[in-house]
C-alpha cells in the first residue's frame, strides 16, 4: 500500500483472541507485526487480524470496549485495508449470532452465525478438515490442491450471499471454511495450527494490498 513505508500487521488485541499463537506464526514468516488496541498503532499497520476464541458474546462484547469500533471501520471500508477474522474473529463480523442468545455482531458481512447442521455428529468439530476451494482469489496463491486445516468450532457462519464464499468444509454438512467480501477475508479454521497450508494461507493473505 503506497501510503506505508513498511508493511506490518496488527492483532487486534480485545483480550479473547489467541495472539501468542498467531503471533509465534508471523514470527516464523518473518512478518512484521504488533499487538495492540491502540489507535496509532492501527492506524499505522497495513493489515489487521481479528482473532478469537470463546464465545461470540464475549467477543463482540471485549471488541467494543477494548477497541475503537468506529476507527477500523474507517480502517476498513475508507482506507480499503486487508482485515482477517479467524474462528470468532470471522463470526463477530456477521450481522447477528445466535450462541447463548441472540447477540448483534458488526454487520460486515451480511448473515448469522448459527449452530452448525452437523446431522449426527457430536459437537463441537475439533479437529483436521478439507477446506474445498469455490472460488479463485489471490489468497490461495501457491495452493495446488484442497489442503486440510485445523478447526474447533461448534458454530459457524450461515452467508446471505453465497458469492462472499471463497472455500467450504463438511461435518454432516457443507459449512463457509473462508469467506470474502471486498479487502474483509475470514478463516473458520485456526491457520495458526495449520502447519504448512496455514503458513501459506498466512502469508498469502499478507501479500494482499
Amino acid at each position: 500500500m503506497s501510503e506505508f513505508e513498511n508493511k506490518k500487521i496488527c492483532l487486534l488485541d480485545f483480550k479473547t483472541g489467541n495472539t501468542g499463537s498467531v503471533s509465534n506464526l508471523l514470527e516464523k514468516l518473518n512478518i512484521k507485526y504488533c499487538v495492540s488496541n491502540k489507535n496509532h498503532e492501527i492506524e499505522s499497520s497495513s493489515h489487521l487480524i481479528l482473532p478469537g476464541v470463546g464465545s461470540f458474546e464475549k467477543a463482540i462484547n471485549n471488541l467494543k470496549n477494548e477497541i475503537d469500533i468506529d476507527l477500523i471501520e474507517k480502517q476498513v471500508f475508507d482506507h480499503k485495508k486487508p482485515i482477517l477474522g479467524i474462528c470468532v474473529g470471522m463470526q463477530i463480523m456477521a450481522e447477528n449470532g445466535n450462541e447463548f442468545g441472540n447477540h448483534k455482531g458488526l454487520g460486515w458481512i451480511e448473515g448469522k452465525v448459527d449452530i452448525i447442521d452437523s446431522k449426527r455428529l457430536s459437537l463441537p468439530h475439533v479437529g483436521w478438515n478439507t477446506v474445498e476451494i469455490k472460488k479463485k482469489n489471490k489468497v490461495f496463491n501457491n495452493f495446488d490442491k484442497n489442503y486440510d486445516f485445523y478447526f474447533a468450532n461448534r458454530y459457524c457462519m450461515y452467508l446471505k450471499n453465497k458469492i462472499d464464499i471463497l472455500a467450504t468444509s463438511n461435518y454432516g454438512s457443507d459449512f463457509p471454511s473462508i469467506i470474502n467480501k471486498n479487502n474483509i477475508y475470514g478463516f473458520q479454521f485456526h491457520p495458526e495450527k495449520s502447519q504448512r497450508a496455514g503458513k501459506m494461507l498466512l502469508k498469502n493473505f499478507f501479500d494482499l494490498n
